[in-house]
């Protein structure tokens, strides 16, 4: 759209430090990430699997596949050479994800709030500094090992690739990415504000996307062709094409996420520029987002495969 471009081409020009800028305003969100290593973010291009890090990353070029791609079983052939994925395939999979969200949050719920619950540490290389340690708790693992169970025996050929089991038959057309919890941080404080993450990808492409959160019980899903809902209900941001970047109610989970250097001063630019900065909320801010509740837009860096997948049907 016009208004898209006209404010991809002020905001870069203003602001100058080198951002990978996704402005959804209008019709859209406002995503904002920075280029790095192990954290890109991108407009309809294909994740890939960095084989040193074993994060994501991303190309432009289809056609640039390696072993290592999600979704690409040659390196001569492209998407639209091998199979293809009709509404009646996208209608099937999104109920397959509902289905997927209602067994990782019967594996949560009996963990949320109980003073027990052990926490363990694990280490996450590639990652910012802040961030290289993360929590882990049984209700990540009981969750994502559920979903990964329903998931071999209802399509045993699709591919997997987990937060916490890792991945297996990343080449196949069709690769689920889960993350049974997101936030993690918040689940271990009480803080109602994670969410499991469900995304369906073709070829490396995200069709389905889920945000469930299991104790308020709110899910957003998105599908390719279809629009956005918040249980059930269609959902989609202010169309108010006058607003800019100064207008802008932004979230980020942690300004911790941003290395020293280049992305710190990227994330502090656009925080200055910003109307307003929010922090924490994980997936649930780009949820918010997208209902056009209030939030213009979500800036982070350092995020895995598992982290944005399901959030780009949503937000698109």
């Amino acid at each position: 759209m016009w208004h898209q471009r006209r404010h991809r081409q002020r905001l870069s020009a203003t602001h100058n430090v080198g951002l990978l800028l996704l402005i959804y305003f209008d019709i859209f969100a406002l995503a904002l990430s920075f280029p790095s290593r192990t954290s890109q973010c991108y407009r309809r291009k294909i994740p890939r699997i960095d084989p040193v890090t074993k994060r994501r990353r991303v190309l432009s070029n289809n056609r640039a596949f390696s072993h290592n791609t999600i979704g690409n079983s040659s390196p001569h052939h492209t998407p639209a050479e091998t199979t293809t994925t009709t509404a009646a395939t996208i209608s099937e999979f999104t109920a397959f994800a509902e289905e997927l969200a209602d067994t990782a949050g019967r594996a949560i719920l009996p963990y949320w709030r109980r003073r027990s619950l052990k926490v363990e540490d694990k280490k996450e290389d590639g990652r910012s500094p802040a961030q290289t340690v993360s929590p882990v708790t049984a209700a990540d693992r009981a969750a994502e090992r559920a979903m990964r169970d329903l998931i071999e025996e209802r399509y045993p050929s699709h591919g997997i690739f987990g937060e916490e089991f890792g991945s297996v038959r990343v080449a196949a057309d069709y690769v689920w990415v889960l993350d049974p919890i997101d936030g993690t941080k918040s689940f271990v404080t009480g803080k109602p504000l994670f969410g499991t993450l469900i995304s369906c990808l073709h070829h490396g492409v995200p069709i389905v996307g889920v945000i469930d959160q299991c104790v308020i019980k709110e899910r957003w899903i998105g599908a390719r062709g279809r629009p956005t809902t918040l249980n059930g209900a269609p959902v989609r941001v202010d169309d108010d094409s006058k607003r800019t970047l100064r207008d802008a109610t932004l979230y980020t989970t942690t300004p911790d996420m941003f290395r020293r250097g280049y992305e710190a001063t990227a994330f502090r630019t656009v925080r200055d520029a910003s109307f307003r900065m929010l922090y924490g909320c994980d997936c649930y801010a780009y949820a918010l987002v997208a209902s056009g509740f209030g939030a213009d837009g979500v800036i982070e860096a350092d995020l895995g495969l598992y982290d944005y997948c399901a959030v780009v049907p949503v937000v698109e």
